[in-house]
């Protein structure tokens, strides 16, 4: 009995490490795109439902080999997006802005199921470290409106890792909290300025939902920095403000609370002065 029942868990272990390599691309058929990307959604479907429905599932994401087996896909795609982004700079004919698309759509999927793993922070990390060479590529390509779906796109996967951090889904150091909104807040405003200028006819849109999401995660994220950091990132904004003319993103609140904070702090600072001023007078 006891064997039967280690039978079905390595089954079961089996069947979802299967589903998550070809979910992640880590395995991959020499087939047809088209029947690999069906197989790949079929994958990603199969994890899901196994993470909502199969207790054994719940227990199995403890396991080391299963976590590694993810952390494996989360390099890989991130290499992989980052190979594809820099491919368009030369225009190759193999990968256009769909496989980019592809790619990005592919991480957005794990934004959706890694918070059910306890593993967003991995993603949030190397997300983090990419960041910088993410945007000098994509501030390379040539701006059609082929890639501004790319950038767009690139924005809402974004949103959703700022999302992570700024609501504490995922705990960063400060710095990495920084460098994040400090790295991404000049991309995603000028985009909307761009977006926007492409008037309502346009494909590619930064719909209400999506700004307001944004803001709300920037809002929360900032608010979660260190003074003086918060100070850089109210710097920029008001740049973009006075200079551009862009209001979005709407951080006029976190700024309230800043101002607040930095006038009460002030005042404190300038009491225990006032006290150690009488003290040495007494003295």
């Amino acid at each position: 009995m006891q064997e039967a029942v280690i039978d079905v868990s390595l089954n079961t272990k089996n069947v979802f490490s299967s589903a998550l390599r070809f979910a992640m691309s880590i395995d991959t058929l020499k087939n047809s795109p088209e029947l690999v990307h069906e197989l790949k959604t079929s994958a990603q479907e199969q994890v899901e439902f196994m993470l909502s429905e199969d207790e054994e599932v719940r227990l199995l994401i403890t396991e080391e080999e299963v976590k590694s087996v993810v952390r494996l896909g989360i390099s890989n795609v991130i290499s992989m997006l980052l190979d594809r982004l820099s491919s368009l700079l030369v225009i190759l004919p193999e990968c256009t802005e769909f496989s980019v698309l592809k790619t990005l759509y592919d991480i957005e999927w794990l934004c959706k199921v890694l918070p059910r793993m306890e593993l967003m922070k991995d993603l949030v990390f190397k997300w983090t470290d990419v960041s910088s060479e993410i945007l000098v590529i994509a501030q390379k390509c040539k701006l059609d409106s082929r890639i501004l779906g790319v950038k767009v796109k690139l924005v809402e996967v974004t949103g959703k890792i700022l999302e992570a951090v700024g609501y504490g889904i995922v705990i960063v150091p400060s710095k990495s909290r920084s460098c994040l909104l400090k790295i991404w807040l000049p991309f995603i405003r000028r985009l909307k300025t761009l977006v926007d200028a492409e008037g309502s006819e346009s494909e590619y849109k930064m719909d209400e939902d999506l700004c307001e999401f944004i803001e709300g995660s920037m809002v929360s994220l900032v608010l979660t920095l260190p003074s003086n950091d918060q100070a850089e990132v109210f710097g920029e904004w008001m740049r973009g403000i006075g200079l551009e003319g862009v209001k979005f993103p709407d951080l006029s609140e976190a700024f309230e609370v800043w101002c607040y904070r930095s006038k009460s702090a002030k005042r404190r600072l300038l009491e225990r002065c006032d006290r150690l001023a009488i003290v040495n007078l007494d003295h």
